[in-house]
């Protein structure tokens, strides 16, 4: 690494240090305020609350903290070095505006890999660790970890699930009600009390066994009984509590953003290909949320350098100012593209896209007047 990269890079990262720290405490700050209440109700340790933060902070991180502590740390550092005619000198020197920001899109890569990183592997599951910490010293666990009442199908494998108790921490199924429909027409029908999951195998216990041939409700022979029955089924527990998962958006919940990893969403979509067209919107619009997410640093780092290296002496604020302006612009697009994405007014791919492309394509214009 030049010298120069080393020295830009350097003056980059102390703001930006700042920037994250003073973000995330008054965050913390802020969110405690109105949360406190709530964790004595729990009756949350220090160390559960402490957990508890850990666990929801990236969230934070990913959607917000990250681009806006970059824009703002990049037109910070870009007006001080213009404001004293740094990049003039540079400049002077031979050295191109591309090359010398470098070292600002090498930072805005490593923050959309973690971006990356952070929404496809941590993301996913923060909201039902953060619950299981709130919930963590109350009564009647087990009620708490089950979900009732539940009906799902799998239409790869046609086969029905019904039960009426499913416990996420020990994937244990009450009542459960089994239907395969065969390729002949016909079904099989299962029932059994009790299911656990063994080693890649469904227990059920008790289980009684009946079949049906095809447009009838009368079984062909006398149901047959299992103690226990062993069975290998593509339907997996995290078959089970993805399917819990997507059942359980709201709408207003996936407009704050991409709420489920790229591989849940292809799993998803995978195991129901007729699955109608608004949910197939909503689902092919986080997914492109994901896999744009991580460009919106690499966006902000475009349209925070022409507002940061105009030539001439400039006030520090006026870069603060600029990045406030910026972030309000960049999330009320993002906002409305991702909601018109979700009701299926806007096309996935464009309602996902067209902040990092807005955002990016006025950075390039702008740049190309920078003299």
């Amino acid at each position: 690494m030049r010298l120069l990269d080393r020295y830009l890079l350097r003056e980059l990262l102390v703001p930006l240090g700042y920037c994250l720290g003073g973000f995330l405490i008054f965050y913390i700050a802020f969110d405690l305020i109105f949360q406190i209440n709530r964790f004595l109700d729990a009756h949350l340790l220090f160390w559960d609350i402490v957990e508890y933060y850990v666990v929801t902070l990236p969230e934070l991180l990913v959607e917000q903290v990250l681009p806006v502590s970059l824009l703002l740390a990049l037109l910070y550092t870009t007006t001080q070095h213009s404001r004293y005619n740094e990049l003039t000198a540079i400049r002077a020197a031979g050295v191109s505006l591309w090359r010398l920001s470098l070292p600002y899109f090498a930072v805005g890569a490593v923050f959309g890999a973690v971006v990356f990183i952070i929404g496809e592997f941590w993301l996913p599951s923060a909201d039902d660790r953060a619950k299981l910490i709130l919930e963590r010293h109350q009564p009647e666990q087990g009620q708490r970890d089950a979900a009732t009442r539940l009906t799902f199908f799998n239409e790869a494998t046609h086969r029905d699930w019904t039960m009426s108790r499913f416990n996420r921490l020990t994937s244990e199924i009450l009542h459960l009600h089994l239907t395969t429909k065969l390729p002949n027409g016909a079904s099989e029908t299962m029932d059994a009390p009790r299911a656990v999951y063994r080693g890649g195998h469904w227990l059920l216990y008790n289980v009684l066994t009946w079949n049906q041939p095809a447009g009838s409700s009368i079984p062909t022979s006398p149901p047959h009984s299992n103690e226990v029955l062993s069975l290998k089924l593509p339907e997996t527990p995290a078959w089970i509590k993805s399917e819990i998962k997507f059942h359980a958006l709201r709408t207003a919940d996936a407009a704050k953003g991409p709420q489920f990893s790229m591989r849940e969403i292809q799993d998803y979509l995978a195991l129901h290909p007729r699955i109608d067209a608004i949910r197939k919107a909503k689902l092919l619009t986080q997914l492109q949320g994901r896999l744009a997410a991580p460009f919106t640093c690499l966006a902000v780092v475009l349209i925070a350098l022409p507002f940061g290296t105009r030539a001439g002496r400039h006030n520090v604020f006026v870069g603060v100012a600029s990045s406030i302006f910026i972030c309000f612009g960049y999330f009320i697009l993002q906002k409305i593209s991702f909601g018109l994405g979700l009701g299926g007014y806007l096309s996935p791919i464009l309602a996902a896209w067209l902040p990092n492309l807005v955002c990016g394509g006025t950075g390039l214009a702008l740049l190309a007047r920078v003299r």
